[in-house]
């Protein structure tokens, strides 16, 4: 497979909360033959949730302006992230077909010697995983796998929604990520509210995290009633901090204790193609130092890969 570059834009939630995440992913993606660059001068992407809901033109100026920058290098962005992914790749895509639009987001960006001219494509981790490297690839890879651990999968909103647009995958019966998180050898654990939100998406966490959290508990008690699993596992880093963390602030608002271990798909990748916890700082989680110890479902890897 020839070598394919992407620029790596990380948004915010990776390099400030999750570090691991970027870690876990320079890895897997070095093991695959895909380089990864540094995406010098890129902003917040910014949160669709938030400046996409009140003013388009802002939402679409202020991501454009991170576009020209892949464009000038001449590289497609990609992003582990849910929301940047939304941001980025819906802006490309609507700057690419609405005249208006451009017109005057490009006018804003001549005030700082800008262009957007649509020359670049927006992919997610998943995408590139998926569609460029192939999961066969992937578990040829894998050399701990991870059999005989539960694996709750959480795809998050943004990656696959609107289906009609993006046509990334069938948004209520979704594959693709279970597919990809297969390739490591766990085993899928169905549940009914594995769609809904995470509960932090659309500035909800922002305005009452209260609010939020009841998302999160439904979400909790639904994988609980299938069984349980030993971890959950999403490629967005802001699912990521809503189950992790919200499983601390659950205990303190609600008075119910959870045990789930969260990963990022590309920790999980990490994990599986034999790199250690330490290799990527996964003790950075909250739910692993609050418990002052190492994940149990790495127990199972453990005996599994004996």
């Amino acid at each position: 497979m020839a070598k394919h570059s992407y620029y790596h834009f990380l948004g915010c939630i990776i390099p400030h909360r999750y570090p691991s995440i970027e870690r876990a992913t320079n890895l897997v993606f070095e093991d695959l033959g895909l380089e990864l660059l540094d995406m010098v001068g890129a902003s917040c992407c910014p949160a669709p949730g938030v400046f996409g809901s009140f003013d388009r033109v802002t939402w679409a100026s202020i991501a454009a302006r991170n576009l020209t920058l892949a464009e000038a290098g001449g590289h497609d962005i990609v992003t582990g992230c849910n929301g940047c992914f939304a941001s980025l790749w819906d802006s490309n895509h609507e700057l690419k077909h609405d005249v208006e639009l451009r017109t005057k987001v490009n006018e804003i960006l001549g005030e700082v010697g800008r262009e957007f001219k649509g020359t670049i494509e927006v992919y997610h981790y998943v995408d590139v995983l998926y569609n460029v490297v192939g999961t066969q690839k992937i578990r040829e890879h894998v050399t701990r796998p991870l059999n005989g651990v539960r694996m709750a999968l959480h795809p998050g909103c943004h990656w696959m929604r609107p289906r009609a647009v993006k046509k990334k995958d069938n948004s209520e019966r979704p594959r693709i990520f279970r597919e990809l998180c297969e390739a490591t050898g766990a085993e899928y654990v169905p549940y009914r509210d594995e769609l809904i939100c995470c509960g932090a998406g659309g500035a909800v966490r922002t305005a009452d995290v209260k609010v939020a959290l009841d998302f999160t508990v439904q979400k909790f008690d639904s994988i609980l009633k299938a069984g349980g699993a030993d971890l959950i596992v999403t490629p967005c880093p802001f699912c990521e901090l809503q189950l992790d963390m919200g499983q601390v602030e659950i205990q303190k608002l609600f008075n119910k204790s959870y045990n789930f271990d969260v990963l990022h798909v590309s920790e999980l990748l990490a994990l599986a193609f034999g790199h250690e916890p330490e290799e990527f700082g996964l003790g950075t989680h909250l739910q692993y130092q609050q418990r002052k110890s190492a994940p149990g479902f790495l127990a199972k890897v453990s005996d599994s890969s004996t």
